[in-house]
C-alpha cells in the first residue's frame, strides 16, 4: 500500500532564478528529484553570461531600469563623456603645475615647492567654506545652473593651471586663483549631485545610486589618465598642440555638461518652475509635465541665457520671499498692518506690493505648504499686476480662493511634488496677532 502510494506522490521540482529585479530574472538552474534518495542538476546559461550580468550589476543601479527615473540613462551618458574630457586635461594642466613648481630642476627646492602647494590647497579650502556661507542654500533650488557653472569653475582652475608657467613672477596668485576657482566646482557639484541623486531614486535607493555612480566614476577615471598621460607624452615641449587639445576638450566638456542638464526633467518646484507652471495654468487651465517645463527653464544665469518667454521669466523674479519688516517704511508699514487685520488676517503670510515687486512676509510660525501658498499667491499678484486693477489684494484673492487647490491637485497628479518649495532659506520672519494689548508700554 506504501509502495503503490509513493508511485504516484508528486514531484518537486526547484527552479533557481538569478537577477536583482522581478522582470530581469532569469532561469540558471532546475532540480528535480531521479529516486527517492538522489537528485538531478541541469543548469541553464553558462558562465560568461553569468559573469557579464553581474559584472553589469556593479555599475548600474539595482532593479535598474525600473528603479531610476527615465533620464537617468541619457543623463549618466553625458556625464561620464564631460568627466572623461576633465580627467585627460586634467593631466595635461598638472604637468604644466608641476613643471612651473620647479619637478624636474636642480634648482628648485624641496620647501618651496611645498610651500607654493599649500598655498594653493589653503586657498582652495577657504573657498570652499565662503562659497558654501554664501550660497549653499541656494544650490538644491538651482541644481541644473548650478551644475553647469561648477564645471565652468573647473575648467577655469584648470587654464589657470596651463597658464601658471607662462607667468612666473605671478605664478602663486595664478596658481591659487584656480585652486579657488575648483574649490567653488568641489561644493557646488556635491549639492547638486545629491539633489540630483534623490531625483533619480524611485525605490529609496538614492545609497545605491550613488554607490553605482562611483564605480562608473572610476572606470571614466582610469580611461581618462590613461589618454591623458598618453596625450601628455606625444604633446610634451608643444605648445601649440597642448593648447589646442585643452581647448578642444574644454569646449566639448561645456557642451557634454549643457546637454546633461538639459537631459533632466526635475519634478521639485523651485522659483522658476513654479512661475512657469502658474502662468501657463492662468493663461490655459492647463498643469504642464515636466519635460515641458524642462524645455522652457533656463540652465545659464539669467543674465546670460537668450529666453524667448521674458514675462515668464520676470515673474518669479518680481517676488522677494522672506521680506524684513523692520526694513519697510511708514507707508508700507501702515499698509502691512492694514493688510494684516483685513486681509490676511488667518493665513500665514502678508504680501505688499511696491513698483511691481511684491514681498512675502512670512509668520514665524508657517510651514511649507504656506511658503508654497504665499509664493503662488505673490505670483498671481505679480501677473495681475501689469492689467493695473482697482484692487490688486482683492483679485489675487479670489483668483487663489477659486483655482489654487484645482491647481495644486492638477499638479500632483502630472507628476509634480508639492511638498516644499525649493527656494533660498528665508531667514527673516514675524508675528501678528489681533486685538489690543494688555497694557500700553511707554
Amino acid at each position: 500500500m506504501e509502495e503503490k502510494f509513493d508511485k504516484v506522490k508528486p514531484q518537486i521540482i526547484v527552479e533557481e532564478w538569478s537577477g536583482s529585479s522581478l522582470n530581469k530574472l532569469s532561469l540558471t538552474a532546475v532540480i528535480s528529484p531521479s529516486s527517492s534518495s538522489s537528485f538531478t542538476l541541469k543548469r541553464h546559461g553558462n558562465r560568461f553570461n553569468i559573469f557579464s550580468r553581474r559584472f553589469i550589476e556593479a555599475f548600474v543601479p539595482e532593479g535598474f531600469p525600473s528603479s531610476v527615473t527615465p533620464d537617468y540613462i541619457p543623463f549618466q551618458t553625458w556625464d561620464l563623456l564631460q568627466g572623461l574630457s576633465t580627467y585627460i586635461r586634467t593631466m595635461l594642466s598638472t604637468q604644466a603645475l608641476l613643471s612651473a613648481i620647479g619637478v624636474g630642476e636642480k634648482s628648485a627646492t624641496v620647501i618651496g615647492a611645498t610651500f607654493q602647494w599649500f598655498l594653493r590647497d589653503l586657498t582652495g579650502m577657504l573657498g570652499g567654506v565662503m562659497f558654501t556661507f554664501y550660497q549653499g542654500s541656494n544650490l538644491d533650488s538651482d541644481a541644473k545652473m548650478w551644475r553647469l557653472v561648477a564645471d565652468l569653475m573647473n575648467d577655469l582652475g584648470m587654464l589657470m593651471d596651463l597658464l601658471s608657467p607662462l607667468f612666473p613672477s605671478a605664478f602663486v596668485f595664478i596658481v591659487c586663483l584656480g585652486s579657488l576657482s575648483r574649490s567653488f566646482t568641489g561644493v557646488a557639484s556635491g549639492a547638486t549631485r545629491a539633489a540630483l541623486t534623490q531625483h533619480f531614486a524611485l525605490q529609496n535607493n538614492a545609497a545605491d545610486i550613488s554607490a553605482k555612480e562611483g564605480s562608473q566614476e572610476t572606470v571614466a577615471t582610469m580611461m581618462g589618465m590613461a589618454l591623458g598621460m598618453f596625450l601628455a607624452h606625444i604633446t610634451m615641449g608643444h605648445s601649440t598642440i597642448i593648447w589646442f587639445s585643452f581647448l578642444s576638450l574644454t569646449m566639448f566638456h561645456m557642451y557634454a555638461n549643457y546637454k546633461a542638464v538639459r537631459c533632466l526633467n526635475l519634478t521639485t518646484l523651485n522659483c522658476e518652475r513654479s512661475s512657469i507652471l502658474l502662468l501657463h495654468f492662468m493663461e490655459t487651465g492647463r498643469v504642464l509635465s515636466p519635460k515641458e517645463v524642462s524645455d522652457l527653464e533656463h540652465v545659464l544665469p539669467l543674465w546670460i541665457s537668450s529666453w524667448s518667454s521674458k514675462r515668464t521669466k520676470l515673474l518669479y523674479a518680481r517676488v522677494r520671499l522672506g521680506a524684513r519688516v523692520s526694513s519697510l517704511d511708514s507707508l508700507e508699514m501702515m499698509e502691512l498692518l492694514s493688510s494684516a487685520g483685513s486681509r490676511y488676517e488667518k493665513a500665514k503670510y502678508m504680501l505688499l506690493e511696491k513698483k511691481g515687486i511684491i514681498s512675502i512676509v512670512m509668520h514665524k510660525d508657517s510651514t511649507t505648504g504656506d511658503v508654497m501658498q504665499g509664493f503662488m499667491h505673490a505670483l498671481v499678484m505679480a501677473n495681475l499686476v501689469d492689467d493695473k486693477p482697482t484692487s490688486l489684494h482683492t483679485d489675487s484673492q479670489t483668483w487663489m480662493d477659486k483655482h489654487y487647490e484645482a491647481f495644486v491637485l492638477k499638479l500632483q497628479s502630472s507628476g509634480w511634488k508639492t511638498e516644499r518649495l525649493l527656494s533660498s532659506s528665508i531667514i527673516w520672519r514675524a508675528n501678528w496677532s489681533h486685538g489690543a494689548p494688555d497694557k500700553k508700554i511707554n
